[in-house]
C-alpha cells in the first residue's frame, strides 16, 4: 500500500506541498554549493536535492522557476566537475529562457551556466563566448543589487 498523501488533499493543497518541497531542497542544495568541505555522502546528496528541486517546481512551477532549476541543477555539476550533465541542464535554462522570453537576471545566468559547464569540460572558446555573452546581458540586468550580484558570482568563472 502506498499510502500517499497527496491522495488525501485538494489541489491547492497539493501546489503548497511542492512549492514547499521545491523551496526547501533548492535552499538545502545553496548550503551544500556553499559548504567548503563536503564529503562523497555530501556531493552526492547535493546532485539529488537539486534534481528534487527542479522536480517540484515541473509539478506546479513557471517557466522562471524551471530555468532556475535547471541552472541550478547545472551549477552543481559544474562545481563537481561533470561537465557533460553541467552543460546539459545549462542548455535547458538557455532554452526555457529563449522559449520564453525570459530576460534579465535569468538569461544572464543561463549565458553563466553555459561559460561554467563549457570551462569545465575544457572547451576553452566556447567558455569563452557564453563569458562574454554573460557579461553582455548582465547591462540588462534591471537591479543594480542583482547586477552586482550576477557579476560577482560571473567572476568566479576565470578564477
Amino acid at each position: 500500500m502506498r499510502g500517499d498523501f497527496l491522495e488525501t488533499v485538494d489541489e491547492k493543497g497539493k501546489e503548497q506541498w511542492h512549492k514547499e518541497e521545491a523551496v526547501s531542497n533548492f535552499n538545502l542544495t545553496w548550503d551544500l554549493i556553499d559548504k567548503v568541505n563536503r564529503s562523497k555522502e555530501e556531493d552526492l546528496l547535493m546532485i539529488h536535492q537539486a534534481h528534487a528541486s527542479r522536480f517540484h517546481w515541473g509539478q506546479i512551477g513557471t517557466p522562471i522557476e524551471l530555468a532556475r532549476g535547471e541552472w541550478q541543477i547545472s551549477r552543481v555539476y559544474a562545481l563537481l566537475q561533470m561537465g557533460e550533465s553541467a552543460l546539459y541542464h545549462a542548455e535547458m535554462c538557455l532554452g526555457y529562457c529563449e522559449e520564453n522570453d525570459i530576460g534579465d537576471f535569468d538569461l544572464a545566468f543561463a549565458y553563466e551556466a553555459l561559460a561554467r559547464a563549457y570551462k569545465v569540460s575544457k572547451f576553452k572558446t566556447m567558455s569563452e563566448k557564453y563569458y562574454d555573452l554573460a557579461m553582455r546581458a548582465a547591462d540588462d540586468i534591471e537591479k543594480p543589487e542583482d547586477r552586482n550580484h550576477f557579476l560577482s558570482e560571473l567572476g568566479t568563472i576565470k578564477d
